[in-house]
């Protein structure tokens, strides 16, 4: 499993910097921490740093091209857009890479990763934006 992170501008690698820092990004940031310590490839590509990432990865090409930044943040799973618009919870990370969220077992197999709205008629309530919120 390799989890690829697409985030919009940011002054660095993470956003978790400056004088006033989102929440949300710190949250993210330390689910992120968790995942690679379960043994998850993961990678984050930020556009202001690295625009040869977005530009040479079709799926993400083509959401920027279609959407424009309101698509960031992009999340793929093995090539596969799983978020867009928002960063994934825990719980869909631990879900996707077939682990638990508290890291302690691994989640049945076939169980949707909590918080996904992939499939679901209603959005998960963490979102940051509903109208710019989206799985896939």
């Amino acid at each position: 499993m390799k989890i690829q992170v697409f985030d919009p501008p940011m002054c660095c690698s993470t956003g978790v910097c400056g004088p006033s820092v989102d929440p949300e990004l710190v949250r993210f940031a330390a689910d992120v921490d968790w995942l690679k310590r379960q043994g998850v490839e993961v990678e984050r590509h930020n556009l202001s740093q690295q625009p040869a990432a977005f530009a040479n990865t079709p799926v993400v090409k083509e959401a920027l091209g279609t959407e424009g930044n309101d698509s960031l943040p992009l999340t793929l799973a093995d090539g596969v857009v799983v978020c867009k618009g928002r960063y994934p919870t825990r719980e869909m990370l631990a879900g996707l890479s077939g682990l638990a969220a508290s890291g302690s077992r691994p989640a049945a197999a076939g169980t949707k990763a909590a918080g996904c709205c992939c499939g679901s008629s209603t959005a998960p309530a963490t979102s940051r934006s509903p109208k710019r919120s989206s799985c896939c």
